[in-house]
Order: structure tokens, then sequence, then C-alpha cells
């Protein structure tokens, strides 16, 4: 059984469209590009598991998540969807495409790739515990603390976003911290890469031209899972395209789904 996820729906439209965020991230983060997709579909943007205001859990393997959302796909009485998902939510995407292919219709994955990687998210880790929750008053100590260990702003913001008050004083984060740690290695792996499973239909996996997380040399790899795969690269941007470069981003995005 899946947790019930928060979701944030926008528009109206016969196709349904599930978005699903990175680590760290939540439903909130895509609001423009929901916005926008719809005009042609029914967008429903999840709170993955241990992020947002959905529920807590200490398991947070992909199959855990894909279970999240096929449970949500489930209570919503969607019999197939397009899947949009970026960096850890792409990872939930993908295993969602091979382990239930019937139920994803196309796939859009962003910045990352099937694989597993050998850098983890330490930094950041470090960051957040370094905030002293009780002690602070604002979000502005927040962030100077978090500039302690995290030197670049737009990161520091976007981390800012899992901050909220607690009603008993001082502020806490939003984000199941201890448990993203302790499953931090089935994070940065991918659980499918030792079965020969394939999804093939239309799969579109977008790379920021700055990133090394959908680097060229992960595109064998990706066909043999992916056997419909395209590829695209967003200039100018990183490993968070759609905030760096919207208006190319939802060009490519658009033109995969029109």
């Amino acid at each position: 059984m899946g947790l019930a996820l928060n979701f944030v729906k926008q528009g109206d439209a016969d196709n349904p469209l599930v978005i699903l965020h990175g680590l760290f991230g939540s439903a909130r983060n895509w609001q423009g590009v929901a916005k926008q997709l719809a005009q042609w579909y029914s967008v429903y943007a999840l709170d993955l598991r241990n992020h947002g205001s959905s529920p807590h859990s200490d398991a947070m393997d992909y199959g855990s998540m894909a279970a999240d959302v096929l449970a949500f796909m489930e209570q919503q009485s969607l019999e197939k969807v397009t899947v949009l998902g970026h960096s850890m939510g792409g990872k939930v995407a993908m295993e969602l495409a091979l382990i239930t292919p019937n139920k994803i219709s196309q796939l859009v994955i962003v910045d990352i790739a099937p694989v597993t990687y050998t850098h983890n998210f330490n930094d950041v880790l470090a960051g957040f515990y370094h905030v002293p929750l009780e002690e602070i008053h604002s979000r502005k100590e927040a962030d100077e603390y978090l500039a302690e260990k995290i030197d670049v702003p737009s990161l520091r913001q976007f981390l800012l976003q899992n901050l909220l008050p607690n009603p008993s004083g001082g502020y806490q984060w939003r984000v199941n911290l201890s448990a993203i740690e302790a499953n931090m290695p089935a994070i940065m792996a991918f659980p499918s890469m030792a079965n020969k499973r394939v999804f093939d239909k239309p799969s579109l996996f977008i790379r920021g031209e700055q990133s090394t997380y959908l680097a060229s040399r992960y595109q064998n790899v990706i066909k043999e899972m992916f056997s419909n795969a395209e590829f695209e690269t967003i200039k100018n941007a990183g490993h968070w395209p759609h905030i760096e470069s919207p208006v190319d981003f939802m060009a490519v995005l658009n033109k995969f789904l029109a």
C-alpha cells in the first residue's frame, strides 16, 4: 500500500499529467510549469513522501515511491498518465514506467539518468542541520546559517522553501531529513538497472547544458531501458532547467507533448 500523497491540481482537460519533483523539492516548485500545461492537461503536481505536505516514512526507495504514485493514480481514477519527473522524481517516473508501462502514455525526464551516482548531498544535509531551528527568528537568520555551508544563493532559496514556523516556537523543516539521510544510498542508485525491463513509448530526456547528471555517456544505458527515447539540451542551464531557462524549457516540452 502506498502513502496518500499531497497534490496540487491545475486544469480540467481530459489528458492527465503527473509532475514529480526532485530531492528537497515539492509540488509548489512546479506550479509555474503546471499552470502553462493546464491549458491542455489536468496537471497533478505531487509531493513525494518525506517532502512537502505528504506523509513521512522511514522507507524511501524507488519501489516505495513508485507505489505511492500508483496509489495516487488509483485514488484519482487515472488509468493512464503522462509523467514528468525531475531529478529524484525523474527516477521515480522511470521506475514507474518500467514496472507498469501500461499506465504511462509518455514520459518526460528532466536532468537525471537511470544510473547510480557516486556523489551525494552531504553538503546540503550539513546545511540543513547547521541551522539552529529553535533559536532563529526569521528566514533571513536561517539563510545566514545556511550560507556558512552553502555558498550558492539560488540553492539556499530553494532549500528555504522547506522552512516552516514551529507552532511551539522557532522553526522546523518540512522535509524528513533523517529518513532522507538514512536512504541516501538508495536515492543515489537506480533499482531497475539489473532487470531487463523496457519502456517503448515516447520518452523525452531533457538535460541542462551545464549539468553532468544527464551526460551523453548515459545515453546508451537509457536507450536500453527506454527504447523510444529522445534527448534535448537546454542551453545556459544547469540541474534546474525549468527554473534557469523557463522559456526554452517550455518550448522543448511543448514540442514533445504536442
